[in-house]
């Protein structure tokens, strides 16, 4: 074999292992809206950016001491865990519907731009959202599923999963602004519509599970 012809078979081969391996997808920004969205505080800032996680939590980054009974557990439990946690938790479908205008996602209010809120209890006879907690679907993850060819539209996962049992995973959030409404940070809220201010978002893995 000559030297050119051994040269042009090493410059096959890298290109051959380049085109098998493509770089994994960018979503820092995601059709003009960046991590930290539209938030002006630092605070506000800090949490949209942990909203809007889009890599995938590894087994070693779960904490198996979480679990939906440990999450629906009374007191104040603002120090509880940490937003470098994920969980895999297991729970009965309450309902899925859509999320409101929020600043993580530049306020749009379209199906793909918006969060999709995924509500489980304990039990399939708890029937009030303050017996819930809230796990909630991406836009970013939403987009990443999508390009695998999984639908994770709010009208899809409403279809597929409402008064289902499921299993979800993903990373572990407080969102500090509905302290103010949850249970075990403001006890008998009259307006109260969840147990804790914590959630799992973003959910990164969901699956069917067996009733309990």
């Amino acid at each position: 074999m000559s030297k050119f012809v051994a040269f042009l078979s090493v410059c096959f081969v890298v290109m051959a292992a380049n085109a098998q391996t493509p770089p994994a997808p960018t979503f820092d920004v995601f059709d003009g809206c960046g991590l930290s969205g539209t938030a002006k505080s630092a605070s506000l800032k800090h949490l949209n950016q942990l909203k809007n996680r889009y890599t995938l939590p590894k087994d070693g980054d779960v904490n198996q001491s979480i679990t939906l009974s440990a999450m629906l557990a009374p007191g104040d439990d603002r120090s509880r865990w940490s937003s470098t946690n994920a969980a895999e938790v297991t729970g009965y479908v309450l309902d899925v519907k859509p999320g409101g205008p929020e600043t993580c996602n530049c306020r749009k209010t379209d199906a793909v731009h918006s969060d999709t809120h995924i509500e489980l209890v304990l039990h399939s006879t708890d029937t009030s959202m303050t017996q819930s907690v809230v796990v909630e679907v991406t836009p970013r993850l939403r987009a990443l599923l999508q390009g695998s060819g999984t639908d994770w539209s709010t009208k899809t996962l409403r279809k597929k999963f409402r008064h289902k049992w499921i299993k979800v995973r993903g990373w572990m959030l407080f969102d500090a602004q509905h302290a103010n409404a949850a249970e075990n940070t403001d006890s008998a809220g009259a307006q109260n519509w969840r147990a804790t201010a914590w959630e799992i978002h973003p959910v990164t893995e969901i699956q069917f599970a067996a009733p309990h």
